[in-house]
Formats: C-alpha cells, sequence, structure tokens
C-alpha cells in the first residue's frame, strides 16, 4: 500500500484525489490546505474545464492539516503530492525531498526557471524520486505522435502547430500574473515542454502575445528555431470570453503524413491522413493524461525506479524557454537559446 499526503485542495489537487481513488494499492492518509471548507471537503474551486472532480471518500478518512509542513513531517505519509499555487513549489518540494518522501509536484516546477533548476538539483541528490506532473507527456494522442516523431514511421517532421486556448478560470491566484505567470506560464507550458520533449531545445524562440487579464501574457503565439525541423510552432492562452471551451489541439505535417489531434468534450481524437489511403481515426487510450501520469509515478515509486519519460530538470529547461518567450515579446526580437 502507498501511502499518500495531498497539500493543495484547489482544481489539481481534487482531479489528484479521484485518480488515487481508483486504485486499490494506494491510500490517502492526509491533507493540507489553509481554508477550512476545502479541507473538509465542502469548499468549492476555480475551474475553467469543467467540473472533474468527483471522489470525495478522503474527506472522511485522511488526517487533516492546515499547516503543509506538518504534513510533511507526518511519518505515515510516504508520497507528498504538491498542488499549492506554483511559487510555492519550491518551498514545499524541497521540504518534502529533505525529509525522505517521494515527490510529485503540479507543473510548472517552480515560478522561475533558476528555481526550477534549484528543485531538480535538489531531487537528483535526495532519497526519495521526485517528478514533475508534465501531464501531456502521458495524453493520448501526444505519446502516439512522440512515438511517431521519434520513430520516424512517417517520415521527417516538416511543420507542427499546436494550441490550446480556452476562457479564464477566474479566481484570485490565476488573475495574479506575478503568482500564476500568465497563461504564459500556467497554460502555454503544457505545449512548450512537449515540443521540449519532442524536439530538444530550440535553438531561439520568437513570439508575440498581450496582457488581458494577469498583467502577465495571456494570449501568446511563438516560432521555436531548430535546425532540423523546418517550422514549429504553438498558440496559447485563457483570454478568450466567458464560455469559450478548451481547444486543444495540434497539427503535425510529416513527409509522408498529416496528423491532427483535437480534444472535443474532454474526449480525444486523433486522425491520420496518409496518400493513397482514407483518413483513419487513431484509436486512443479513453483515459485523461493525469490518470496516465499519476499511475506511472506510483508505479515508478513502487518497483524503485527513477522517472524518465519526465525529469525536474527537464521540465526547467521548458520554463527557461517559456522565460526566453516573455523576452521576446516584451523585446519583439529573437531570443537565443544557445
Amino acid at each position: 500500500m502507498l501511502n499518500v499526503g495531498v497539500i493543495g485542495l484547489g482544481m489539481m489537487g481534487a482531479l489528484h484525489l479521484d485518480v488515487y481513488g481508483r486504485r486499490d494499492d494506494v491510500r490517502i492518509v492526509a491533507l493540507s490546505d489553509t481554508d477550512p471548507m476545502r479541507l473538509s471537503g465542502q469548499g468549492s474551486v476555480n475551474s475553467n474545464v469543467g467540473d472533474q472532480a468527483e471522489s470525495d471518500r478522503w474527506f472522511d478518512e485522511a488526517k487533516k492539516y492546515d499547516d503543509g509542513y506538518a504534513l510533511i513531517e507526518d511519518p505515515e505519509v510516504q508520497i507528498v503530492d504538491i498542488c499549492l499555487p506554483t511559487p510555492l513549489h519550491l518551498e514545499y518540494a524541497e521540504r518534502a525531498l529533505a525529509a525522505g518522501k517521494h515527490v510529485l509536484v503540479e507543473k510548472p516546477p517552480a515560478r522561475t526557471s533558476d528555481e526550477a533548476f534549484q528543485l531538480a538539483a535538489a531531487a537528483e541528490g535526495a532519497a526519495g524520486m521526485a517528478m514533475p506532473a508534465m501531464v501531456m507527456r502521458f495524453w493520448p494522442g501526444w505519446d502516439w505522435l512522440k512515438q511517431a516523431i521519434d520513430q520516424r514511421t512517417y517520415g521527417a517532421v516538416l511543420g507542427a502547430h499546436f494550441r490550446r486556448v480556452i476562457c479564464h478560470a477566474g479566481g484570485p491566484f490565476y488573475s495574479d500574473g506575478n503568482a500564476c505567470g500568465g497563461a504564459l506560464l500556467d497554460l502555454h507550458v503544457h505545449d512548450v515542454d512537449f515540443i521540449h520533449y519532442c524536439f530538444g531545445m530550440p535553438k531561439a524562440v520568437f513570439s508575440r502575445g498581450y496582457s488581458k487579464i494577469s498583467g502577465e501574457i495571456d494570449h501568446v503565439t511563438t516560432q521555436y528555431i531548430y535546425d532540423e525541423v523546418p517550422l514549429v510552432t504553438a498558440e496559447g492562452g485563457w483570454a478568450m470570453t466567458e464560455g469559450f471551451d478548451l481547444q486543444m489541439q495540434y497539427t503535425v505535417n510529416f513527409e509522408r503524413a498529416t496528423a491532427q489531434f483535437e480534444l472535443p468534450g474532454f474526449k480525444s481524437q486523433l486522425n491520420l491522413y496518409e496518400p493513397g489511403h482514407e483518413p483513419r481515426m487513431i484509436s486512443l487510450d479513453p483515459e485523461m493524461g493525469y490518470t496516465i501520469e499519476i499511475d506511472y509515478f506510483l508505479d515508478c515509486v513502487a518497483s524503485n525506479r527513477s522517472p524518465e519519460t519526465v525529469t525536474l530538470r527537464e521540465a526547467a529547461g521548458s520554463v527557461a524557454i517559456v522565460e526566453a518567450e516573455r523576452r521576446s515579446i516584451a523585446e519583439n526580437r529573437t531570443i537565443s537559446l544557445e
């Protein structure tokens, strides 16, 4: 049995609890939040992606802490799942690692790349395992794309475009760019990390964007410059009018095929177009990436093998790319990452 403590019971904390509830080898032994209503299981959370969290069984069974440090020091807790606001990730993850716990930390791993690399260094010298929750590396249809790129199943990639746009979630955290980093860091980082995963660190970026809500960049479009791939772009933002549903898409043009992914109603759909063939739909795992991601980390802990699909150091590099995009917007020029 794996004993988990979750710190932060907002949208992502509630979603993580749902995932844990699907496994019979996991027990939530402790919960922590500074909001008494959330800690009791009665509080509401801000979300722009619908009501995904459904499980409340843990609120009756787990110990409750209004201090996350106290949860970390609980000897019964083996795994600390950190779903706190981004500026608190480094502090609590370092503390949990120092206490010998395994750590799953929500994305982005830290507010700045310097902090993210600091956390990566702490994890590399720790007894416990640590993984950032960069969920797109696990998302059905995106895992297919990564494999197709690596194996050159349809030849080389000629162009790849990623798009993730939605209305704003509301609430004080997502409205404070100093805390959340705007859509550039909190939302767009998903696609940045996946591009990093597929193609490596870009030579440079050129970005345009604007602020509408948070005071930071709330909508961005970026071109990522590689020697090997002619065109890689991504658009991300949460500046759409209220009621605008999530559009999570990619279109990737290979030498011998075109792949198009979209997420209508949170049901992944991937179509493949090949010369001389009718378009066909690729069969995908029906689970959302959150479940696959957390299952992967728990299985790593149970089998005592370090996570390889994503590491904190790789995620820190993705935050560095985001910071280069922010600088490109501010200075209206291409920013080198070499």
